[in-house]
């Protein structure tokens, strides 16, 4: 398969996989296990937040001192205000959360949990497309291997987030199916955000490390702003701290060896 094509679909298809695991049980995810998925899908967005995205920003701006990192800095706080823009705008709810978020609606609770995943799934799918882009681009210092990297580490993170969307789901009184196909298309997104950076990337290339930022901080915001939070909350919390480590030191090596 060329590169390009399997850097875009590894992340669906860990989303698709993890959320197939509806079919192997009739139970809820135990919570232990929930929260040691959540710490490890949290992990390793934070080693692909720094190792994938912000230290090549840093490295292409080209500068010193201040002007080296005022480009990454300045995607950086993008990324977090678009996050929580679509926070703000967008009706979703939480696994562990009873109240909906963002303005009010008639949206099922089914809806609303599939929206939640998907505003997860936006930046991780920009930075696929991000460093595909910057591969593709003989000055864009970052090899095709260290993009596929960044896209097999999300693709593996995503594999507990699809299970973790489906069987609740699969719980609550839904289908198999049902809860299959929702978990599965919560992770569409990515590729489709993905192909649609790699279509501006004419316009990409120079602001480059204003976007490798961009996805960092968007990524990081969920990840500060959802994730963490129902790690640590009840019981189990030292799990997902653990959880938190490996995928952390998962992420890190793929990098630094694939890159």
């Amino acid at each position: 398969m060329h590169p390009i094509l399997l850097a875009l679909l590894l992340p669906f298809a860990g989303t698709t996989l993890g959320s197939a695991c509806v079919y192997l049980t009739k139970e809820n995810m135990p919570a232990a296990l929930q929260k040691a998925l959540l710490g490890f899908a949290a992990g390793v967005m934070v080693a692909a937040s720094v190792w994938s995205l912000l230290i090549p920003a840093m490295e292409l701006s080209g500068g010193e001192g201040l002007a080296g990192v005022m480009p990454a800095a300045a995607g950086f706080a993008f990324g977090i205000a678009f996050l929580l823009l679509l926070d703000h705008i967008t009706p979703h709810q939480h696994l562990l959360e009873k109240a909906s978020e963002g303005p009010r609606s008639k949206l099922s609770r089914t809806t609303k949990l599939a929206l939640a995943v998907t505003l997860h799934n936006i930046p991780e799918g920009m930075a696929v497309g991000v460093t595909l882009a910057a591969a593709l681009d003989a000055a864009g210092g970052i090899s095709m291997a260290a993009a596929l990297a960044l896209s097999a580490g999300i693709a593996i993170q995503n594999f507990p987030e699809g299970a973790i969307v489906s069987m609740p789901l699969r719980a609550a009184g839904n289908t198999h199916h049902r809860s299959f196909a929702i978990g599965a298309l919560s992770g569409a997104v990515e590729p489709v955000a993905a192909i649609v950076t790699l279509l501006l990337a004419s316009f990409v290339v120079p602001v480059l490390p204003y976007l490798l930022a961009f996805s960092a901080g968007a990524m990081l915001y969920v990840v500060v702003e959802e994730i963490i939070p129902e790690t640590q909350q009840g019981r189990h919390s030292d799990i997902g701290t653990i959880g938190f480590a490996a995928g952390f030191v998962l992420m890190m090596v793929l990098d630094v060896v694939l890159g």
